[in-house]
């Protein structure tokens, strides 16, 4: 307890007395006034008085931000009328202007056309170790589970709902499959969630080809159609009445065991809902295996989709006679979703950039809160290439404008603006609405993900894939080839940051654009013949897009097997030879 503060007597000479009449050596306070203040006056003194020192503080607080702010304008406003404002290097979207200086030398240069067998400088596969599990994955099943469990008695019913686009779905499907694996459960066909976005209402089967979907995972993991009634009838055949369970991001093995596996054992089925990365990517080698199965053997497109992605390969491959039946795919994400996400400006000025907002405010409505940053997302290589870019970089790299190009894309922001140019330098631009009759595309209008299984399968089997824009669609693409290909990725991989410098440099020669484009194509070879280290995989170096060495066993597991994923079908019908004895088709 804090000790009371008694009041002493004063004594005649002005020294505070003791008790026992001791006179004290410390000197003596100051006299206190005769007239003693209340103490409820005096708390309301001091109550005033912080306050007011208080109010002095916030009118600083708000002060500041306010001189600030007019600082900005001085500098900014009349200031920068006087100077000019410099804008950083690389932040300017100058290639119109770039191209109409370059135009003449651009067109009329196909001395230095690049063959295709010497595309890539470095040939060599990279030697990996073998990374199989000693054992069969169905002897795994059951691991940390209660003594009276057996291996092969199903723990309960696994459903998922997978989101996003076409290759986000991918993704959940794989990690559904290694997850049932992981929990010993029987996986049902997984659901499609509709997005607003992709606005597609296909369902599994629309995509995918689900007889041999589950017969390839038919001895690791049991698939199934529908929950059995008798499961249905405990939740009066309600499927929002099954216990539904949000999982973290990226839940470990340990997290799936101690937090997952006990609600399906007491329920029998659950739900996981939704279901986009919800499996770490480091995971025991028996599991990652379910995922290598799942995503090169077992999934493959549905029939109607790969009978017309094997018309347009083959039309592409007699549209490129030229160069040996050899094109060029490139994933161009230019499409309005794309444009606005990316919050990237191009040359529209005020209007664009209130054409973006609408389209951010409609599609994203409040979530889309961070701040809006157009030239510093340019510096820093994350806005989307445009089409004339693509066109001057793959020019300077050496492709002629005799080089067949395949664009996988969705519809273009302003195509009429934007192909032009790029059309003016590689005249044998094709789409699948080029290739296609409009017959046999109408089965497959208003499906995004649809249209993208045909770019997928296209871009799959060209030689030289370019990606301008991250996301699924390439992570998976690059992965897929390096698995055909013995590890060589054959992508270009632009150096964005690089490539924003030099497209705003006004006294850029033709001749010195193209040797850094030349060094940036040496460099996208270089690192697609890099494989990650094991013990440094992460979230971004997963098995999905670099699938060796881990992904090696499928070819060892069984020699009568179909081949991997939706290859089996189109491989064997490219006629470039290289392509089909890479592809180590089984």
């Amino acid at each position: 307890m804090k000790s009371k503060i008694h009041h002493q007597p004063q004594s005649n000479n002005g020294v505070v007395g003791s008790d026992n009449g001791s006179r004290s050596e410390s000197p003596s306070p100051p006299l206190s006034p005769s007239r003693r203040v209340p103490r409820r006056q005096r708390r309301q003194t001091l109550y005033r008085a912080s306050s007011f020192s208080l109010r002095r503080r916030l009118r600083y607080f708000l002060l500041l931000p306010m001189i600030y702010a007019s600082g900005l304008l001085m500098c900014v406003g009349p200031f920068s009328g006087l100077v000019g404002w410099v804008h950083a290097p690389g932040s300017v979207y100058r290639s119109p202007e770039i191209y109409r200086k370059l135009r003449d030398d651009i067109l009329s240069d196909n001395s230095t056309a690049l063959e295709f067998s010497s595309v890539w400088k470095y040939k060599r596969k990279p030697k990996m170790p073998k990374a199989c599990p000693n054992s069969t994955v169905s002897s795994h099943l059951g691991l940390n589970r209660e003594s009276s469990s057996s291996p092969l008695t199903p723990s309960g019913y696994l459903i998922v709902e997978a989101n996003g686009g076409l290759n986000q779905q991918r993704s959940a499907i794989c990690n559904a499959v290694a997850v049932a694996g992981l929990l010993n459960a029987v996986l049902v066909i997984p659901e499609f969630e509709f997005h607003s976005i992709w606005k597609d209402s296909s369902n599994f089967g629309d995509i995918y080809d689900e007889d041999h979907f589950i017969s390839s995972l038919e001895g690791y993991v049991k698939i199934v159609r529908h929950v059995p009634d008798e499961i249905m009838s405990r939740f009066s055949h309600n499927l929002t009445s099954i216990p539904t369970l949000r999982v973290q991001a990226w839940a470990t093995v340990n997290y799936y065991n101690g937090e997952v596996y006990p609600v399906l054992k007491e329920h029998g089925v659950i739900r996981i809902s939704p279901f986009a990365n919800r499996l770490a990517m480091s995971v025991p080698p028996y599991i990652q295996l379910l995922r290598c199965i799942a995503n090169y053997k077992a999934l493959r497109f549905s029939s109607p989709i790969s009978t017309l992605a094997q018309k347009l390969a083959d039309r592409m491959v007699e549209k490129s006679s030229d160069t040996g039946g050899n094109y060029v795919s490139v994933h161009l994400r230019f499409e309005e979703d794309m444009v606005a996400f990316s919050c990237c400006l191009y040359e529209g000025g005020r209007a664009e950039k209130s054409e973006m907002d609408l389209i951010r405010q409609k599609s994203w409505k409040g979530k889309f809160k961070r701040v809006i940053r157009p030239e510093l997302n340019r510096v820093n290589g994350k806005c989307p290439l445009t089409p004339l870019e693509v066109g001057m970089m793959l020019r300077g790299m050496g492709f002629d404008n005799k080089t067949s190009i395949y664009l996988a894309s969705g519809r273009i922001y302003k195509p009429e603006k934007h192909l032009a140019p790029l059309r003016e330098m590689f005249p044998r631009l094709y789409t699948k609405e080029s290739l296609a009759t409009p017959e046999e595309l109408a089965p497959f209008e208003g499906y995004s993900s649809r249209m993208a299984a045909l770019d997928y399968t296209v871009s799959l089997l060209s030689q030289v894939f370019v990606t301008t824009q991250g996301g699924n669609f390439p992570h998976f693409l690059m992965g897929h080839r390096r698995f055909l290909f013995g590890g060589h990725a054959k992508t270009v991989i632009p150096d964005k940051p690089k490539l924003v410098l030099l497209l705003q440099d006004m006294g850029l020669r033709w001749e010195d654009f193209k040797k850094e484009m030349r060094v940036m194509l040496g460099e996208s070879d270089r690192k697609g013949v890099m494989v990650p280290r094991l013990r440094k995989i992460n979230r971004k170096t997963s098995v999905y897009t670099y699938p060796l060495p881990e992904c090696e066993c499928i070819f060892h597991l069984s020699p009568n097997s179909s081949t991997t994923g939706n290859i089996h079908n189109l491989g064997a019908l490219h006629p470039t030879a290289n392509l089909v004895n890479s592809a180590r088709l089984l």
